[in-house]
């Protein structure tokens, strides 16, 4: 993340940061209590969990090793220039699991470092930050997850519809005597009766899915502005 820094900034971010040492089992970090400080893992391994702000049936969690961060609720907040003293609120727990070393990056050093980073300009290093940032990996895969929900809804709307539409056309070539017209007959009611249900939960029109799958998603994690002044 930090290979585009030239010597002079890498060594007064490094000025700035503190050792730390966490226990098997500690809290790090409790979803929902400010962010004081971002952390670099050295060494030891955690768990990332998230309820989506204890939301029902929501839960995600990830592991950190070392080369992993966490805390970057934290960068986001010292990257707007505009942001207020308030410290953001965790979206996360962050658990070790072992003993775990790592580097401390407070706030205020945190606030300096920041305004280094926007001097950069650099696409590059918001790309990468998304990439390894598990705030951002928890949204991207419930979004596709959400999509893929529909899209599946969408198949199974458009296969009863077809199952609806079927035996109708098949009641054109088949007499009353015929033994087949009571199964018939029973395939119709049954495909109308499945999509009836499904219209009744709102998987009929594709506009409002995304509006009933949306409260499931995770809040997407406001972009990281390199640029702003």
């Amino acid at each position: 993340m930090f290979d585009k820094m030239d010597e002079q900034l890498l060594d007064a971010m490094c000025d700035r940061l503190k050792p730390v040492l966490y226990t098997d089992k500690s809290y790090i970090l409790r979803e929902g209590d400010p962010v004081e400080e971002m952390l670099f893992i050295i060494r030891g391994n955690l768990t990332s969990t998230t309820t989506n702000g204890g939301r029902t049936g929501f839960f995600n969690s990830a592991h950190l090793k070392a080369g992993d961060f966490c805390g970057d609720d934290l960068l986001t907040w010292a990257l707007d220039p505009q942001s207020s003293s308030n410290l953001p609120i965790s979206t996360r727990t962050v658990q070790a699991l072992t003993e775990v070393e790592a580097f401390a990056l407070m706030a205020d050093d945190l606030k300096f470092v920041a305004s280094q980073f926007r001097r950069l300009s650099s696409k590059q290093f918001m790309h990468t930050f998304k990439f390894y940032s598990v705030r951002w990996q928890t949204w991207a895969a419930s979004f596709i997850q959400a999509a893929w929900r529909r899209h599946c809804r969408r198949k199974q709307v458009k296969s009863l519809r077809e199952a609806e539409g079927e035996p109708l056309a098949a009641l054109a070539n088949v007499n009353e005597t015929s033994p087949s017209l009571g199964a018939t007959l029973y395939a119709s009611k049954f495909a109308v009766n499945a999509l009836r249900t499904l219209r009744r939960h709102g998987s009929q029109s594709s506009p409002r899915l995304p509006q009933r799958l949306s409260p499931l998603l995770p809040q997407k994690p406001a972009e990281p502005d390199f640029t702003a002044e």
